[in-house]
């Protein structure tokens, strides 16, 4: 999976606020700062009138890696690999890697905005994957690979397009952002066997090629707001 050292710093820059690299920012850095910078000061009026509990789902390429990367987070509560966005009931993992089922991989993240806020996991998201990938992350090609998020109600919906039209006009990348932006609608949880993957089959050449230097980047970056 593709993971740019762009996309590290505005990660960094949401969450440790830091603006100081030891050498001069460009103008686009300084402009991702902003961005990133209002994501924070929406998270913060956000938590004043948060629930509890609440729920993200999203799809960004192999699902394995997905669901690694956003357990390491301080507020997620639990992650659920599964499928979501496809017209068939019940689709088995081997169903929907033929691409016929309409469904993407996707995760579903249980999370208190107390301690992490919506904002903060579409930065999260946004930096995890490479949303500018059309139905492909990497070597995973295919539909069922596609980038997307799929809002569970309007506020969710307003704020993921908010933030792609601002990466897009910021050109945080290279090439504009491809991910689709959906309704909730239905998320059918994947077989145990994919549930906990990276933990359970952490030697694997897969894991160890793939989702595990995906998974040291993400923690280094955010030695500060794991669990």
């Amino acid at each position: 999976m593709y993971q740019s050292n762009i996309r590290s710093l505005l990660w960094t820059l949401l969450f440790l606020g830091s603006t100081n690299w030891g050498c001069a920012q460009s103008d686009t850095q300084v402009e991702k700062s902003k961005t990133f910078k209002m994501m924070e000061n929406n998270n913060q009026t956000n938590q004043s009138i948060s629930k509890n509990i609440d729920t993200a789902t999203f799809a960004a390429g192999c699902f394995w890696c997905v669901e690694a990367q956003f357990k390491e987070l301080k507020g997620v509560i639990s992650v659920t690999s599964g499928f979501s966005g496809g017209y068939v009931a019940n689709p088995s993992y081997k169903e929907v890697c033929t691409g016929m089922t309409g469904h993407a991989e996707a995760c579903n993240i249980v999370y208190d905005p107390n301690l992490i806020s919506y904002d903060q996991l579409l930065a999260a998201f946004f930096v995890a994957h490479d949303p500018t990938q059309l139905n492909r992350q990497g070597n995973d090609v295919g539909t069922q690979y596609r980038s997307a998020i799929f809002y569970h109600d309007a506020e969710q919906e307003k704020l993921a397009h908010y933030y792609i039209q601002k990466l897009n006009e910021e050109k945080a990348y290279p090439n504009p952002i491809v991910t689709e932006v959906t309704a909730y609608a239905e998320f059918y949880k994947a077989e145990d066997s994919h549930q906990d993957y990276f933990a359970n089959n952490g030697g694997q050449p897969y894991c160890q090629l793939v989702i595990k230097p995906e998974v040291d980047k993400f923690k280094k970056v955010f030695k500060d707001k794991l669990k």
